[in-house]
């Protein structure tokens, strides 16, 4: 039987990569390939997974849902009643918790510096960290761009919604947690889960807070900046990531 994780061959096909229907096989592939054309169809291939995965899921919830309404009906209960289908629900409940439905002039503008103060932002940046930043920047756009949802551009208002954490995270922890039914209208579940899950197996601790950050309209660039490099520190302890070594 030939292996799914020849990740150091240029050959590979793109019916090769459609048969591979395993998202940590396609990362590792993406991220020992070296050839552009097939970085570009492992992407492609991976993008096209977690679509299918998605409208699995979106196919299996519809007929679960069907099938709790029509057993609902035929006990005479309510059939508009909310009905939890395991992490599913996720999806589908209204966001009726979220605070950022009921805009309040006052607290929005008066709740940044404090929110700011509370997380512990770091001061004034160093004289080289606009390098840094933009380069880190750029990782963490390299390793969203397969996720469709994603499309990180700040460290602000492109983190606003959790995914981008979600999406961060799941890159590296792919059996944490099921990536395609997470809802961007649900920001505070998908910042605690991104936030939990890299707490337990990344080890990076949880700088930031769910319910601060959906207070603000967009979050702080220096508090995301923070929490992004710790995150990647602790990748680079666990042998997660690679750096090159200084003299």
């Amino acid at each position: 039987m030939e292996s799914k994780t020849d990740v150091g061959s240029a050959s590979v096909t793109s019916e090769e990569l459609a048969a591979v229907e395993d998202e940590e096989v396609l990362n590792k592939m993406l991220d020992n390939a070296t050839d552009f054309e097939e970085r570009r169809m492992i992407r492609a291939a991976l993008r096209e997974l977690l679509k299918k995965k998605r409208d699995k899921r979106e196919q299996d919830r519809g007929s679960r849902q069907q099938d709790l309404r029509q057993q609902g009906l035929s006990k005479g209960g309510k059939p508009g009643g909310a009905v939890s289908i395991g992490r599913a629900s996720m999806t589908q409940q209204p966001p009726a918790n979220r605070p950022s439905g009921q805009p309040s002039p006052s607290a929005g503008s008066e709740a940044s510096p404090a929110v700011a103060s509370a997380q512990k932002c770091p001061p004034a940046a160093a004289p080289n960290v606009k390098n840094v930043k933009q380069m880190l920047l750029d990782w963490c756009r390299a390793k969203t761009e397969p996720y469709e949802g994603v499309d990180i551009r700040n460290f602000s208002s492109s983190w606003k919604d959790g995914i981008a954490f979600c999406a961060l995270v799941h890159r590296f922890f792919p059996d944490a947690f099921e990536y395609s039914i997470l809802n961007p209208s649900k920001p505070r579940e998908n910042f605690q889960l991104a936030f939990n899950t890299a707490e337990r197996l990344a080890g990076c601790p949880p700088l930031l807070d769910a319910d601060d950050l959906v207070r603000m309209k967009e979050p702080d660039w220096k508090c995301v900046y923070t929490y992004i490099q710790e995150f990647y520190r602790c990748l680079v302890e666990k042998g997660l990531v690679k750096t090159k070594k200084r003299p």
